[in-house]
């Protein structure tokens, strides 16, 4: 018992410090066309999206987290060893985390997350524990499991370069006689739509969290049912939080000026067009990745704008990234398990 207890607790803080990586990793995706705009200082842009993204899971629901809190199955195993599978699955999410952040990449920690536990899952138990979510797919249309998850993180991001790529166009259209003072209420208005996008990111990414530590506490016996309680709600809001407030500076060069030249109505409708993607797919319980969206936004503004200006070459590589995630991830994730369950048994 004291050996499950153990595990419980450290489960708990390995979820945490990952969403708190998730927050410093995806921050940037927030600040980033802020700052790049000058519509708002980094110390002014932190503040504002730190309380928003506290905001967004405490008031956002939980259909996310229970999408993500379903896609392994565990609570037919053993306790001990069923929370040594999910430890394991973190960490390689974590390990993930870190490394593409110290390189400057933008990459997406729900890959990361997905990939982790998939991989550790597999290596520890089988694929049989995995729930892929073909055959419901195939059989009656209905989306669930990896498939669900993985599908929206594939269409997410064409969403947000065809939501950027439009908006952009229709704004310019509307704007075309404007004259040059206009970029100071653009500017203002960034408050707005950088919160709105600061809630949705919360909203959705600290979901994600929530789900798999509420499993933690499902699979150790501290709770009866798969309902996320409040406490965890809040620990996991304010882990996402302190890092966002930590910042992410090495991808804010990424996503503000390594893409395309970031001006304010660049900014104000890249935000736009994420936050509306990312809000919506909480909405609808789909876990997305809130750097794909930003990063393909900016991208759809920059090709409907001059494409020839858009660096498709940083385009490319970050693209190689986001493919190599969750295998990346998934290989960490199972190697993590094999020494894990080495010291486990």
């Amino acid at each position: 018992m004291e050996a499950l207890t153990i595990l419980v607790v450290t489960a708990v803080v390995v979820v945490l410090v990952f969403d708190y990586t998730n927050g410093f990793h995806d921050a940037a995706n927030i600040i980033a066309t802020v700052i790049a705009s000058r519509a708002m200082q980094p110390l002014q842009a932190v503040v504002v999206v730190g309380l928003f993204e506290f905001l967004g899971p405490v008031l956002g629901g939980t259909a996310v987290a229970n999408t993500i809190g379903s896609f392994v199955v565990l609570d037919d195993l053993p306790a001990v060893f069923s929370l040594s599978v999910l430890l394991a699955g973190l960490s390689g999410a974590i390990a993930w985390n870190l490394i593409t952040w110290w390189k400057g990449i933008p990459s997406s920690s729900s890959h990361a997350l997905v990939g982790g536990l998939i991989g550790a899952v597999v290596m520890a138990v089988g694929q049989d524990h995995v729930v892929w979510g073909f055959t419901e797919l195939l059989a009656n249309g209905r989306l669930t499991g990896v498939t669900k998850v993985v599908l929206a993180l594939l269409v997410s991001p064409l969403v947000g370069f065809a939501a950027g790529y439009l908006l952009h166009k229709l704004s310019a259209l509307l704007l075309r006689a404007a004259r040059p003072t206009i970029n100071r209420q653009l500017r203002r208005a960034q408050y707005l739509t950088a919160a709105t996008l600061a809630f949705s990111h919360g909203a959705n990414d600290a979901q994600k969290s929530m789900g798999i530590l509420t499993l933690a506490l499902l699979l150790g016996g501290r709770i009866d049912s798969f309902q996320v309680p409040l406490w965890v709600v809040l620990a996991c809001a304010s882990a996402m939080t302190l890092g966002t407030l930590s910042g992410g500076w090495r991808i804010v060069r990424t996503l503000g000026f390594a893409i395309y030249r970031v001006r304010p109505l660049h900014a104000l409708n890249s935000q736009l067009a994420s936050g509306g993607v990312v809000f919506a797919a909480s909405l609808l319980g789909a876990p997305v990745s809130t750097t794909h969206v930003v990063a393909t936004s900016i991208m759809g503004i920059g090709a409907s704008e001059r494409p020839r200006a858009v660096r498709w070459g940083k385009a490319r590589e970050i693209g190689a990234t986001w493919l190599v995630t969750i295998p990346a991830a998934a290989l960490v994730g199972s190697l993590l398990e094999l020494a894990l369950s080495g010291l486990v048994s």
